[in-house]
């Protein structure tokens, strides 16, 4: 099978890449990574030190013309999570348009714009998305499901957490795939039944199992089941506007499809029996430098940070509250997977976030190579010339880890192959 050509945007140092490439069936033949607000563009660098410059973007992508983006059989990007809501434009423009620098319409317009658009969309972002925005829980997805719809798509969609299936850190994060009407896989899922692909034959179901909610038998029999959990037909601006207004809980479960204007959700839980890489697992035991030992002065410090708390106090304007959070464990546990890795990571003041372990010397951070371990990148893979530790801890922050894209793009080829 001739490999699939993907674009990368969003491409950040390389996450989707790295995934999808590793299964041997896609190669990435254009990518875009821009940081709005930054001089230097480091993650943009590091990304053309390990993949070339050839083919890649270093420009604002809203700036970017469909026309200089290839043709190619997947797009895929970790985009940022915000306000997406839509106005009606001006006379003579395209019908709608969302708010200036939302990059998911960046996203949006090249869907629209390609001649051949892309037969695939791979998507990741925070699991947030499915309830933002506060006043209107769940706006924002139903304005990604029904702006994909208009453009010919079908969607599924799961909330993962990689520790769940046994990969190194507890990182939650919602994977949107798209399939468009022309696609055989579009086809099959308009002819499946909901409950059995979200559950079983699905391609998320197939790259990360679940338990079943109910027995095969169940899956063909009952209507009840099979409606869809409700129906997401009105515009664009409609939904923006109206969707869920008033409500406290979001409609949208941790699992979905999304196909011809009916949304079907269930709520799914894990279901994984094999090995399990833990955070004792990825030290770099005996090669760590002195500078990410923390001074054992400091150790109140993190202590305190880390600790449980419950105290008064004082906010600028004078008024006073009653502060409480409850405890961390400290030093971190070698025989789990670790905590979320967040920007923040890098440097050495004390933080309740940071995480610390116990190594023979005493209390350490982890290391720029421990934080890739985590995210299943390549060990150096951020190393370059002045790029700074603090930086690399940051594109690990932002990063997606490496297996659950591969896994995602193996069961994607599968569906494909059938």
């Amino acid at each position: 099978m001739e490999k699939l050509k993907v674009i990368e945007l969003f491409a950040g140092v390389g996450g989707f890449r790295l995934g999808l490439e590793n299964t041997g069936h896609f190669e990435v033949v254009w990518s875009n990574q821009w940081e709005p607000g930054t001089k230097r563009q480091h993650a943009s660098e590091v990304y053309e030190a390990r993949f070339g410059s050839e083919n890649h973007s270093n420009a604002d992508i809203a700036e970017v013309k469909s026309s200089e983006i290839p043709s190619a059989d997947v797009l895929v990007g970790g985009f940022p999570c915000q306000d997406y809501s839509v106005a009606t434009t001006l006379k003579n423009s395209k019908g709608l348009i969302g708010k200036k620098g939302v990059l998911w319409w960046s996203i949006h317009r090249i869907l629209s714009e390609k001649e051949n658009p892309p037969k695939y969309v791979m998507l990741e972002n925070v699991d947030r998305l499915l309830k933002s925005p506060s006043i209107q829980r769940g706006r924002d997805f139903a304005i990604i499901l029904k702006s994909l719809d208009d453009l010919g798509y079908a969607v599924e969609w799961r909330v993962i957490n990689a520790a769940d299936y046994g990969m190194p850190q507890r990182r939650r994060r919602i994977f949107i795939l798209a399939y468009h009407k022309s696609t055989s896989v579009y086809k099959r899922l308009k002819r499946a039944h909901k409950s059995d692909w979200m559950q079983i034959s699905g391609t998320m179901a197939e790259a990360f199992p679940v338990q079943n909610l109910f027995k095969k038998q169940d899956l063909f029999t009952s209507q009840e089941i099979e409606s869809p959990s409700f129906a997401l037909t009105d515009s664009l601006v409609e939904i923006s506007e109206r969707f869920n207004k008033g409500e406290k809980l979001s409609p949208f479960e941790n699992t979905g499809v999304f196909i011809k204007g009916k949304v079907f959700t269930i709520k799914t839980t894990p279901n994984y029996n094999g090995t399990r890489i833990v955070l004792g697992d990825i030290l770099q035991n005996g090669e760590v430098d002195d500078t990410f030992f923390i001074p054992s002065g400091d150790y109140p410090k993190w202590e305190y940070l880390k600790g449980a708390k419950k105290e008064t106090r004082t906010a600028k304007n004078g008024f006073e509250y009653q502060y409480t959070e409850g405890g961390m464990i400290f030093p971190d546990a070698r025989d789990n997977a670790s905590r979320t890795i967040i920007t923040g990571e890098g440097g050495k003041t004390p933080s309740r976030f940071k995480h610390v372990v116990q190594a023979t010397k005493g209390l350490r951070r982890l290391t720029p190579v421990e934080l890739e371990r985590l995210n299943m990148f390549p060990d150096t893979h951020t190393e370059l010339e002045g790029i700074s530790d603090t930086k690399r801890a940051f594109f690990m922050g932002n990063a997606l880890i490496v297996g659950v894209v591969e896994k995602l793009g193996t069961a994607l080829i599968n569906k494909i192959d059938l």
